[in-house]
């Protein structure tokens, strides 16, 4: 059996589906998505995690209109071959800060 889930856990769901989502790989809406995957496999320069934050920020304005970003922080580890992403957001109509932590490995 499925549990629905609801209120904030929907929404972080939402979100971190939005941002693991690449373009095209939902059918018949090729516009929803974010570039995040092919970003992994950019050389891991200090700009990585800038081009990153605006990935996602823009990602979220554009197919989340039920949060407002408060900030979106990209944390590289070489060591892990991983971004840990944290997205800090406000539900539209509420004042209590939530945020999502997701993060980004590079696979084939």
């Amino acid at each position: 059996d499925v549990t629905v889930v609801y209120d904030v856990q929907a929404i972080k769901g939402s979100i971190r589906n939005l941002i693991l989502t690449s373009n095209y790989e939902k059918p018949f809406h090729p516009e929803i998505g974010s570039p995040i995957k092919s970003l992994l496999f950019e050389p891991a320069t200090p700009l990585l995690p800038v081009m990153i934050e605006r990935a996602v920020h823009q990602t979220i304005d554009n197919f989340e209109p039920r949060v407002n970003l408060v900030q979106v922080r990209a944390d590289m580890s070489p060591d892990n071959n991983a971004i840990y992403v944290t997205i800090e957001f406000k539900i539209v109509n509420t004042s209590v800060l939530q945020s999502v932590n997701v993060i980004l490995n590079r696979t084939r």
